[in-house]
C-alpha cells in the first residue's frame, strides 16, 4: 500500500515545488514593440531569437523572428524595456530604456554586430567555392 501512495505523493510535492519555479505570468498590458533583427551582412536575419526584460532587469522573456528577421511583442505594460537579438552566436548590442506607454506600439531595429559575416546556416547566401 505504501509503494502505491509513493508516486502520486512525489507527484505532487514535485507539482508543489515546481509552483516556486516556473515564471510568473507577465501582467498584461495594451503596448508593444516590433521590429526586425538584421544580420551583419546586412540582410535580415530569420528566425533570430529576440531577449527581452523590463529596465529592471525584471520578467525576461524571449521571442522568435519570422523568416524575414520580423519581430513583434505585444501586451506590454508601460514600463521600460532592454532588446537584444541574436542568432547562431551572433549577438547585438542591447537597446535599453526604451520607454513604453499604455498602448503605445514602437519599433526598433536590432543590428548583429559580433561577426564578420552571417554563417551561411542563417543567411540565404550560397556559399563560396
Amino acid at each position: 500500500m505504501k509503494r502505491a501512495l509513493r508516486f502520486p505523493m512525489a507527484f505532487l510535492l514535485a507539482l508543489v515545488a515546481a509552483q516556486g519555479v516556473l515564471a510568473v505570468p507577465q501582467s498584461k498590458g495594451t503596448a508593444s514593440i516590433s521590429g526586425v533583427v538584421i544580420g551583419p551582412n546586412d540582410k535580415p536575419a530569420p528566425h533570430a531569437s529576440v531577449s527581452y526584460q523590463s529596465s529592471d532587469g525584471s520578467a525576461p522573456h524571449a521571442v522568435y523572428a519570422d523568416a524575414h528577421g520580423r519581430f513583434t511583442i505585444s501586451k506590454l505594460k508601460a514600463d521600460s524595456y532592454d532588446l537584444r537579438a541574436s542568432a547562431k552566436g551572433i549577438f547585438s548590442d542591447w537597446q535599453r530604456n526604451i520607454p513604453l506607454r499604455k498602448g503605445q506600439a514602437r519599433s526598433v531595429e536590432l543590428r548583429l554586430i559580433y561577426a564578420k559575416e552571417m554563417p551561411n546556416s542563417v543567411s540565404n547566401a550560397k556559399p563560396k567555392q
